[in-house]
């Protein structure tokens, strides 16, 4: 029998058990996918975080990738002042690949020349000294430029010595990369840039997103509506793991199609791996949102957080020279492993062992930090 109010409005008999369970869960299942679904959709109308989440890491890769796609041998334009023996006895096999890596061009005007060098419009100097010495100068304003010079030089030199005498070298080094020959810079770039791309993305979108809901009084009326705290996190989760699947797509795609990247190993395990990095990074985001009381301020804090933590975990170039302590700095941030291990399972053929300890991790960086964030959360400004 159906009860009735006093108005005679007939309401419906209350129904527990297994029924009313169920209907409970399918409300909190629709709750979450409505929620992902107003997330996703205000992602896409908000051109702005489209742009910053999703492109604005791709133009790095196409750049870097456009920069690097025909760099090989180091070139460097080099005046020669005067007659040098040693350069214009040079024939055949052995001027080709002298003009392979530098470029020279002769001139009478040494003084004129010393401050082209100065200048940066060549990269040395090289004339006849006395006895036969051949004098090299160059600016010390590009380093690693100035290195290279001086070991073509170098080998020149000893190639000249050993012929005047007459006599084969003692030894011959032969040095071979391990790698495939085809091996080009793409393959270092796009694991670095990719990692970048999804830090970024996480960090930004979980902090923004916090503080705007919190400013907004959106986190109010989620507080005050009959769905839970752990429906909102999970639907926040599933956009941002969404975006960073969608970024790697996109990379992968463009620095295959377009620069020749070239997988290698197991390299569907930067699936999961960029899926823990999510994670990870989102709980830095969480924090960062918690704390903050505007937007400015949470942009701010990640910007603090991103910036700092990109160039030293060798996202954008390898810190294999940098000093120990920098080092040591880098092996802190989350982001270095993540980059490290993408770099193995894409282009090293790296495979399970290279990404499991690294996923493990990530995921408990993201444990620990998301209960940090989890204290200090506040649904609504003090």
């Amino acid at each position: 029998m159906t009860p009735s109010t006093s108005t005679g409005t007939k309401v419906p008999a209350q129904r527990g058990g297994p029924t009313g369970e169920a209907g409970a869960g399918r409300e909190r299942v629709s709750a979450f996918w409505s929620l992902s679904r107003a997330m996703l959709l205000g992602m896409k109308r908000d051109r702005t975080a489209t742009f910053f989440i999703l492109l604005f890491p791709l133009v790095f890769l196409v750049f870097f990738g456009t920069v690097s796609k025909g760099t090989g041998s180091p070139h460097a334009k080099v005046a020669q002042v005067g007659a040098v023996q040693l350069f214009d006895s040079m024939q055949g096999d052995a001027r080709t690949g002298l003009n392979a890596v530098l470029t020279i061009t002769r001139t009478d005007d040494e003084a004129g020349t010393l401050e082209k060098v100065r200048k940066g419009d060549f990269d040395a100097m090289i004339e006849q000294g006395p006895d036969g010495r051949v004098e090299l100068r160059y600016s010390a304003a590009d380093a690693v430029r100035a290195g290279a010079l001086r070991g073509i030089l170098d080998s020149v030199v000893q190639s000249a010595n050993q012929a005047a005498t007459g006599k084969p070298p003692a030894y011959v080094l032969d040095a071979q990369q391990v790698e495939d020959k085809s091996l080009k810079p793409i393959q270092f770039l796009t694991p670095g840039l990719l990692g970048w791309a999804v830090a970024t993305g996480a960090v930004f979108g979980a902090a923004l997103t916090l503080v705007n809901w919190r400013k907004t009084k959106v986190l109010r009326r989620l507080r005050l509506a009959p769905i839970s705290a752990g429906t909102v996190v999970s639907s926040r989760i599933v956009v941002s793991l969404l975006t960073a699947l969608l970024q790697s797509a996109v990379f992968l795609v463009v620095a295959t199609g377009f620069f020749g990247l070239k997988l290698t190993g197991d390299w569907w395990l930067v699936i999961p791996l960029v899926a823990c990095a999510t994670l990870a990074f989102m709980s830095i985001g969480l924090l960062a949102g918690s704390v903050a009381k505007t937007e400015e301020a949470a942009n701010g804090i990640s910007q603090v957080i991103v910036l700092p933590m990109s160039f030293l975990s060798g996202s954008f170039f390898p810190l294999d020279g940098a000093p120990g302590w920098l080092q040591t700095i880098s092996k802190v941030m989350p982001l270095h492993y993540l980059v490290t291990s993408a770099q193995s399972v894409l282009t090293r053929g790296g495979g399970v062992m290279d990404a499991l300890p690294t996923m493990g991790g990530l995921l408990a960086f993201a444990a620990v930090l998301t209960g940090v964030a989890w204290k200090l959360f506040t649904w609504e400004d003090a």
